[in-house]
């Protein structure tokens, strides 16, 4: 059976005169466990293998791609693709990067991680839920428990001299614990992922699970307020999902971004700097190239409140009159790329968890929100969405408060924030530390 690049490398030979050609190769290995009861709810195993081709002729793009293609599949899907761009409109913009050299990162595959047993990740699944319900006589249920990991490969070459391709291993774990009491149910929710099982830490996510739905039995609605905040990771995650699409050329370009003509300006307080680094290997985005062989690099889109520009793949750099930051993106080998973020994150500070309790004393930390990409609009900035937590009293965690709602808009948000903590987490690609916003209407009662 061919690899992916010699697959890859079939696409581009199948090239004609005045075509530009780029074969986007991947094969991923999944598995996923899904535990409830002391026994395996779900065991799913699923293998995929593709190639997609984008071919360019005189500005018409056409894309066409195939499942588990053999050589002769592989140029028949060229002639599909040659066909589809014959039916396209002309755009100049459509164009394909020239070849740079990509630093590999070795450090993204753990050749241990893609020789694990099946029984090992099931026996790893069983111990999940069996610590989770085992740390706390209020949780004995779980709503669920899963531990999962993918092997992948990508390959891509292309007529403008690009031929590269990297492998990756991916791990990952989640909790949903219920904590009861008398007629009341509260979940709590845990996840991390990494490279190898050793970087999970999956007894301390099965903790935090716990902790973060025993605390809030008991919860009541607070009265309106307008208090300091303390948004933790997991909500911090949510807000900063919203903002990703505003940062994008392509959002840009169209008239759909809040940030639209405002480069060079303040939009956020000193405290706030917003990276997207798709080399950096704690976040789980992390390649030495994005998905059109350029290479990815740290970008900052926000340093000390001042935005600085946006992401870009090559089409939107080609009309933008730049370069891309390496951040073209795909579903899989059967979608064309588009612009996106890699690992896009608030940048860390100095104080911890602790610290920025006490800072907003009679405040109230934000542990879930609800309804954020809904309840945001990505072109204004104005949200209303809802939210649980707990009281900050002298420093510390206190009444647990539910049936929340904050309101407010995404650049007031920002130039809100006072303090920025240690303990960045990332949720997929997303990653946030703790937030203090100095203050904010909670809507209550």
């Amino acid at each position: 059976m061919p690899d992916l690049a010699e697959l890859a490398r079939a696409a581009v030979a199948a090239a004609g005169p005045g075509e530009a050609v780029e074969a986007y190769a991947e094969r991923t290995v999944r598995t996923e466990v899904e535990a409830r009861g002391g026994a395996v709810e779900g065991l799913t195993f699923a293998e995929s293998r593709g190639l997609g081709v984008r071919l360019i002729v005189e500005g018409r793009l056409g894309y066409a791609w195939a499942a588990d293609p053999s050589p002769e599949e592989v140029r028949a899907t060229v002639a599909r693709a040659r066909e589809n761009a014959s039916l396209a409109t002309p755009d100049e913009h459509h164009v394909l990067p020239e070849a740079r050299p990509a630093e590999p990162i070795p450090e993204l595959y753990r050749p241990e991680q893609a020789s694990m047993p099946t029984e090992r990740k099931v026996a790893l699944a069983l111990e999940l839920e069996r610590r989770t319900v085992s740390l706390d006589a209020r949780v004995r249920k779980v709503e669920d428990v899963r531990y999962g990991d993918a092997v992948s490969e990508v390959a891509i070459v292309s007529t403008t001299g690009i031929d590269a391709a990297y492998e990756r291993t991916d791990v990952w774990c989640v909790v949903v614990a219920l904590a009861e009491r008398d007629d009341e149910t509260q979940t709590g929710f845990s996840f991390r992922v990494g490279r190898a099982l050793p970087e999970l830490d999956h007894e301390a996510v099965a903790a935090e699970a716990v902790e973060r739905g025993a605390r809030m039995l008991g919860a009541r609605k607070p009265p309106t307020m307008r208090v300091p905040i303390v948004l933790d990771p997991f909500a911090g995650a949510s807000f900063l999902g919203v903002l990703a699409g505003a940062l994008t050329a392509e959002a840009v370009q169209k008239q759909r971004s809040l940030f639209a003509g405002l480069v060079g300006q303040a939009v956020g307080s000193p405290h706030v700097t917003l990276v997207d680094d798709g080399r950096l290997l704690a976040g789980p985005a992390a390649s030495p190239f994005d998905d059109e062989g350029v290479p990815t690099a740290r970008t900052e889109l926000i340093t000390r409140g001042t935005l600085n520009g946006f992401l870009h793949d090559t089409t939107t750099a080609h009309r933008g009159g730049t370069v891309s930051t390496g951040n073209a993106r795909r579903a899989g080998y059967r979608s064309v790329p588009s612009v996106g973020i890699s690992n896009l994150y608030l940048e860390p500070g100095e104080p911890s968890l602790g610290e920025l309790l006490a800072l907003a004393d009679g405040g109230v930390l934000i542990q879930d929100v609800s309804g954020v990409h809904s309840g945001a609009n990505p072109i204004s900035g104005e949200f209303s969405v809802g939210a649980t937590g707990l009281r900050i009293s002298g420093g510390a965690l206190g009444e647990p408060l539910r049936e929340m709602t904050i309101a407010s808009t995404i650049p007031e948000m920002l130039r809100a924030v006072t303090a920025v903590g240690s303990d960045l987490r990332f949720f997929t690609a997303v990653g946030t530390p703790s937030v203090l916003i100095g203050e904010m209407t909670v809507a209550g009662r």
